[in-house]
């Protein structure tokens, strides 16, 4: 699928620019437009609590996440780098993709880094969620672009180091060809022995299938989770991280993120 052709299939009519769609206000009155707010929100509140994950694209004006999606489809294109390595405090899972990262993102675009700092964002996040959020106070870990696009590709069995992620689809495969989401709520990241594996053979998994243009949240300190592999398409998504109250003081380590920062690959192999 064509950059072009991933933005029309859920932007529809809207305008877009070279560069992504220009978003010159973040209109309040616009978010969390659903016809029963409360039901909606009580919906994604208990399933966060059951499952860990809820899709809450309902929440997000449709004109924002087409921006949000037509600058990621630019912005990997442009200065996405090909990652391969396995990582060793979430039991040695592949992580296989295209990422870029948080600093590209900033020089580079401008929707995804508005969005994010939006105060409008933090507080209909924080009433879904059913608790204050915080923007991630690590910033290499704030927002970054993924895609997974060559045969078994995939983000491995992980856990993330704060709260909450918001992640925002791009694009991505039917779901007969990978890339549907699997995760195992209310489990423990130990990083010394994580023992990925028997948490997933003896724990009931879930399943999520999502596509272009859909948002979901995932309380993702506490839920093991995975992209499975692709067996052909593309799945883009820009990640979005959120900190709760107590995450802001306390210790907190990146080996993960680090670890992914410093192994990148070229896609020409350097």
């Amino acid at each position: 699928m064509s950059v072009n052709r991933a933005r029309v299939a859920f932007c529809g009519s809207a305008s877009i620019e070279r560069g992504g769609i220009r978003v010159r206000r973040i209109p309040g009155a616009d978010w969390g437009r659903v016809g029963d707010w409360g039901r909606a929100v009580g919906q994604a509140r208990a399933d966060l609590e059951r499952r860990g994950c809820a899709v809450v694209s309902w929440m997000v004006p449709e004109s924002v996440r087409c921006a949000v999606a037509a600058e990621a489809l630019d912005l990997v294109e442009q200065a996405g780098v090909r990652r391969d390595l396995v990582v060793a405090e979430t039991g040695f899972t592949p992580w296989r993709m295209r990422n870029v990262t948080r600093a590209e993102i900033s020089v580079g675009g401008s929707v995804v880094e508005r969005i994010y700092r939006s105060p409008v964002l933090l507080a209909v996040l924080a009433d879904v969620v059913g608790e204050p959020v915080f923007r991630c106070p690590y910033e290499p870990e704030q927002f970054v672009i993924t895609r997974l696009e060559e045969s078994g590709d995939t983000h491995g069995w992980h856990w993330d180091d704060y709260s909450f992620a918001l992640v925002w689809v791009a694009e991505c495969p039917a779901p007969v060809d990978g890339g549907f989401v699997e995760f195992v709520p209310d489990t423990v990241w130990d990083k010394r022995q994580p023992d990925v594996a028997q948490i997933v053979r003896s724990r009931r998994g879930c399943r999520l299938e999502v596509g272009a243009g859909d948002v979901y949240v995932m309380r993702t300190n506490t839920t093991l989770h995975r992209v499975a592999p692709i067996r052909c398409g593309r799945r883009t998504i820009v990640n979005m991280a959120f900190a709760s109250a107590d995450e802001l003081s306390r210790p907190m380590s990146h080996e993960t993120m680090d670890a992914l920062w410093a192994r990148g690959i070229t896609s020409e192999g350097n």
